[in-house]
């Protein structure tokens, strides 16, 4: 099919580009427009760019094209100029005509934009020298940050829907199943079922109509892999999907996302129907008499609606509450339908794995879990963003390496993985491989990608009860370990937090976690007890400090904390009492030597630990207890 003209199907494989693509510019200026750097004025970049090249004559010759997100989100916005592979961090607005003369015009990079290492300060131009891209295997992300995500043409230059075409001319459904099944290729949702095998159950149940259901429901806190590849690179699911409908034997996708992701929609509808318009959705694909088309449904972002038969009862218009399995989606699911589910990053492996082979897609990673791993690196690290691994690297490359070490030079504390459903794992834990068995046994899991590094100010028993919280308010109801048993679990953590704790209140937190694991219905509830479970294996000695010494050693749990003036260093001049909300801080009769008026003092009763004092001493004189 030549996609300069969609209706000609007389040559499936011809995948001759339109002449937009293939017209020559002498340099590239790609600029991130993922949902982070816009909100940080990356459309107003692009527009100064659009209109400073038009001034000066350098449309024809310079293109500037908006991208996908880049990865490296704490130095955004990001524009990277090509063919030269410049990478420039937190650009603004006003920086565009600087690098238009300087670099377009003069050819001189500007080295203040330059991101620096923070080990040797010095520039480092090149996105492929830093640290926080040296060990990423981008597969998923492959085309995010190169292609305008509304353009299908761009996504067809670099290799899109090749793999659509491959299956559709070369391979029986059988084969592609069996491509699947030898990548090794687990789901990347959390539970890391095969996903070869997954679609292999549901292609031998025959039905008059099947279904494939991409859940980009994403409701981990702090993850957005899912969201960035789809704002990235929306055309790279579309083709996934249609190559599961082919092996399946389904004639229709359901995408269901949450309506919190407006850019992700956006961007999904148009690649949507650009794939129509080019016949790579639709009747006759590629003249090759396979049907298949793609509708969206919206999430109203439940938590639990990740879970594939909760997924499929919201998208039924029912509530979205799990149900026991089996049967399993493969023989009934949407509609009673045999349907296959499977996330998004899961689906954006899908056509390299075509492409390239199963065999090198297994070459990567470990015996157990093959290819790469998409994180949202996030919490107190120096480099946040969006990273690809490839399985089997450790926590401490990652943390060290890729995020370039703990914020303000702290110490690493823990690292949460998994999201609420995983577990905190601390510095003996750092040379642990990441990939789904080793992470279980390390007493967390993989999850969907939540990456959430905490240093020293962080309170594990607190830590506890927000994941705890966040599962309380994202329970269904309708199993009640998960309903009454987490709502007990989160009432002991915050007699903990509190300072009522008892040393019986530990042993029961553990039991009855246990208890919610064993029984609760579904995988939210069966893995909602991970976060306690795993800070009481590899904190025990804070909850007890909690217990016993009514003390916080970070300094979080509020009720645990006392604010106390040290007399000596005192020097009376009363900016704490005056900035004090509730008039808990009053002068006493003591002058100290070398002072002229006398210290003040905070009556604990009163004080409500807001911190105003701390904040308006310029002379140490006041610390948390």
């Amino acid at each position: 099919m030549n996609l300069s003209d969609s209706s000609d199907k007389s040559d499936p494989s011809d995948f001759t580009p339109k002449k937009k693509i293939m017209a020559k510019y002498k340099m590239h200026i790609l600029i991130c427009g993922g949902t982070g750097c816009k909100s940080s004025n990356s459309l107003q970049i692009i527009e100064n760019f659009k209109n400073i090249l038009a001034e000066k004559g350098l449309s024809d010759d310079v293109q500037v094209i908006k991208t996908g997100c880049f990865g490296f989100c704490e130095r955004g916005p990001i524009v990277k100029i090509m063919p030269d592979n410049t990478f420039y961090t937190q650009v603004k607005p006003e920086d565009a005509e600087r690098i238009v003369n300087e670099h377009i015009i003069k050819g001189r990079k500007v080295p203040d934009l330059l991101y620096t290492n923070p080990e040797n300060k010095e520039h480092v131009s090149d996105s492929k020298h830093m640290d926080f891209y040296k060990k990423q295997i981008r597969i998923a992300l492959r085309n995010c940050g190169f292609v305008d995500p509304e353009n299908i043409e761009e996504c067809i230059s670099r290799g899109g829907y090749e793999a659509l075409g491959k299956c559709l001319t070369e391979m029986t459904p059988e084969q592609v199943i069996a491509e699947m099944k030898a990548s090794g290729l687990r789901g990347r949702g959390g539970a890391g079922f095969p996903t070869g095998l997954k679609w292999e159950l549901c292609a031998k149940n025959k039905a008059d109509q099947k279904y494939v259901i991409c859940n980009a429901d994403e409701g981990d806190p702090g993850a957005f892999m899912d969201r960035s590849i789809l704002e990235g690179d929306p055309n790279s699911i579309v083709e996934a999907m249609a190559i599961c409908g082919y092996a399946i034997g389904a004639s229709k996708g359901l995408v269901y996302i949450r309506a919190e992701y407006p850019l992700a929609i956006e961007r999904l509808k148009i690649a949507i129907n650009q794939a129509r318009e080019y016949g790579l959705l639709g009747k006759d694909i590629m003249g090759s008499g396979f049907d298949f088309d793609i509708e969206l449904r919206y999430g109203a972002g439940a938590f639990v609606c990740g879970e594939e038969t909760a997924l499929i009862h919201s998208m039924e218009g029912q509530r979205g509450e799990p149900t026991l399995k089996p049967p399993f989606p493969a023989v009934s699911g949407y509609m009673g339908k045999p349907s296959n589910v499977n996330n998004v990053e899961t689906f954006a492996n899908v056509p390299v794995i075509i492409t390239k082979g199963a065999a090198w897609f297994s070459s990567i990673g470990t015996e157990k879990s093959k290819g790469t791993k998409v994180f949202a690196l996030a919490g107190q690290i120096n480099n946040v963003g969006l990273i690809e691994v490839p399985m089997g690297i450790t926590l401490r490359e990652i943390i060290y390496e890729i995020g370039g070490g703990i914020k303000n030079g702290r110490q690493f504390k823990a690292v949460q993985t998994g999201g609420p459903s995983g577990g905190c794992l601390t510095a003996k834990h750092l040379d642990t491989a990441i990939d789904y068995d080793s992470l279980v046994a390390a007493g967390s899991m993989m999850g969907s990608g939540g990456m959430v590094v905490m240093d020293e100010t962080s309170c594990m028993p607190a830590i506890a009860k927000f994941y705890l919280e966040f599962t309380c308010e994202e329970s269904c109801g309708k199993c009640s370990p998960c309903r009454i048993g987490n709502k007990r679990l989160c009432e002991i953590l915050e007699k903990i937090t509190d300072g009522r704790g008892t040393m019986e209140d530990l042993t029961e937190l553990r039991n009855l976690a246990a208890v919610i694991k064993d029984t609760a219905l579904c995988g939210l509830g069966q893995t909602s007890p991970n976060p306690v479970l795993s800070t009481l294996d590899n904190f025990w000695d804070e909850y007890v400090e909690h217990v016993v010494d009514k003390k916080c050693r970070a300094g979080v749990c509020k009720k645990l904390m006392s604010y106390v003036i040290d007399r000596e260093k005192c020097i009376g001049c009363g900016k704490c009492a005056k900035g004090c909300p509730v008039e808990a801080i009053s002068r006493t009769d003591y002058t100290a030597p070398g002072h002229k008026l006398a210290s003040m003092v905070i009556d604990s009763t009163k004080c409500i630990k807001c911190g105003a004092c701390i904040n308006n001493c310029k002379f140490g004189a006041i610390s948390i207890q």
